[in-house]
């Protein structure tokens, strides 16, 4: 128990403390800004991170993995805050963390293991794109010491590794922040600022029963939203976790995950927050800058609220140039750029896929809608190749009265025309043996084809048997197949 504890919450003690204060202050400015996007003031974004990343430290299902306030959640949020107000949206939070609680106990958790690989690079690609034209606003219509002071930031970034002993002692996030903040506050230049965005909070987050009516129409109101936010949040939490997975090669519990979400949610709604995810861009900050335990993540969460409760004054004076910086950074390093380089390797499918999954996550600027589209053309990409799969040979008896038909392959809605056109029903013969011990079938369709073969042959005079059906074709032919019942096939006979 104690080594377990340790392991996971203070092996890389150090690293996760500096890691989570990077990003504490890289979640002050996101939070705001998707406060602004769902309409509500900042406190509600920046209690919601808060909360989200320290209960998801200690619930959550991915040490390291950063959860808070998100666009992608904003965005959702948008419509309901303008026709009903914040109350509506603090029920609708608390709604989806008991969709996604209920999410995890169903362990729809497993269903990551249909996203393919292509459809992961795609998101990844997408997000990292949509951060970098995030921070564009930022650097339009700017005076040049805004470029000069992000160009300076992505330089420490960068090169601040490569000093001997120090550069990996401290991470250049951290240290880009800082440095530029004490450049601002000594110049004085005229720039943008964390304060520019927004009012911080004064105090701390206390306990907020949304006041709706507890009826059946506020359920109603609230509802279709609660299912947009379960799912949009779930499925970007999970993405995030595979990928940090990948950068840490360590494995994650995604059913614990739904559930940690879950909770997270309530608290927040609870707290006066808005429903939130996890974050792949603060995912990665936390990852690159040595993160590794649920002691960043906790750091990340309480490290926020102090700065932006007790430190504001402070905070308020980090330039947005640095913040740019940091998060350029994080979108250069999320983009697989092997990605392209593959492009040539690849089959033509798995980069439609790929390729298909960044178009419409990068259009849409919904993730939901993007990783859809992906797994649906994977999975049609996938169908259509399985179902190439099938060889039907045959060869005559010595007296040329039987034919013996051997399938290898699988059956199913793709390859059932295939399946039939392979047998010639025109050639005279007493009796057919199709033998099926190296063929699986799959649909409804599938056994409409055997059906199909056996009725066409006995309309010819020929005797039909069929051999070597594996237990699982033999349950769906046996339960679904009419060419062993007579009146069905009589029925069949008598509509043509």
């Amino acid at each position: 128990m104690i080594r377990s504890l340790r392991q996971t919450w203070f092996s890389n003690l150090k690293n996760d403390t500096l890691a989570g204060i990077v990003v504490a202050l890289a979640l002050i400015p996101e939070a705001i800004a998707f406060s602004i996007i769902a309409g509500v003031d900042p406190k509600v974004g920046l209690y919601a991170s808060f909360c989200i990343a320290v209960i998801t430290a200690f619930a959550g299902g991915r040490p390291a993995m950063i959860s808070a306030a998100t666009g992608a959640m904003a965005l959702l949020m948008v419509t309901l805050v303008r026709e009903h107000g914040l109350e509506y949206l603090l029920a609708a939070t608390l709604l989806t963390g008991v969709l996604q609680i209920g999410a995890g106990y169903l362990r729809l958790g497993e269903l990551m293991r249909f996203v393919s690989r292509s459809v992961v690079t795609g998101f990844v690609n997408a997000l990292a794109i949509l951060i970098f034209m995030a921070q564009l606003p930022e650097l339009t219509g700017v005076t040049w010491h805004v470029y000069a002071m992000t160009a300076a930031g992505l330089g420490i970034i960068y090169l601040f590794p490569l000093l001997p002993k120090i550069g990996k002692a401290v991470p250049s996030p951290l240290v880009c922040i800082v440095v530029l903040t004490i450049v601002y506050l000594m110049s004085g230049m005229d720039i943008r600022t964390v304060g520019d965005m927004g009012e911080l909070p004064d105090a701390l987050p206390v306990f907020l029963w949304p006041e709706v009516p507890l009826t059946l129409e506020t359920l109603v109101i609230i509802f279709p939203y609660s299912i947009m936010l379960c799912v949009v949040g779930l499925l970007e939490s999970m993405m995030t976790a595979t990928i940090v997975d990948e950068l840490t090669d360590t494995p994650s519990d995604k059913n614990r995950e739904c559930k940690g979400q879950g909770l997270a949610n309530i608290g927040a709604g609870l707290l006066g927050g808005m429903a939130g995810c996890a974050m792949i861009g603060q995912s990665v900050i936390n990852v690159k800058s040595g993160g590794r335990t649920r002691l960043s993540t906790l750091i990340a969460g309480v490290g926020l609220l102090l700065l932006v409760v007790f430190l504001s004054d402070w905070v308020s004076q980090i330039p947005m140039a640095a913040l740019v910086a940091v998060m350029i950074m994080v979108s250069i390093g999320t983009f697989s750029w092997e990605s392209l380089r593959d492009l040539k390797k690849h089959p033509m499918s798995t980069n439609i896929v790929m390729l298909a999954t960044v178009a419409v996550v990068v259009a849409t600027h919904n993730l939901a809608i993007g990783v859809f589209v992906g797994v649906l053309l994977a999975s049609l990409f996938f169908a259509n190749k399985v179902g190439q799969v099938l060889y039907v040979g045959s060869e005559t008896s010595d007296d040329g009265r039987t034919r013996h038909y051997q399938v290898i392959g699988q059956v199913f809605f793709t390859s059932a025309d295939r399946f039939v056109d392979a047998f010639d029903f025109k050639e005279t013969l007493e009796r057919v043996r199709i033998d099926l011990s190296r063929a699986h079938f799959w649909d409804i369709t599938a056994v409409g084809a055997l059906d199909k073969v056996v009725i066409k042959f006995r309309r010819e005079g020929t005797e039909v048997e069929i051999v070597g059906l594996n237990e699982a074709s033999a349950t769906i032919v046996d339960r679904f197949a009419v060419h062993d019942k007579p009146e069905a096939v009589e029925k069949m006979m008598g509509g043509h």
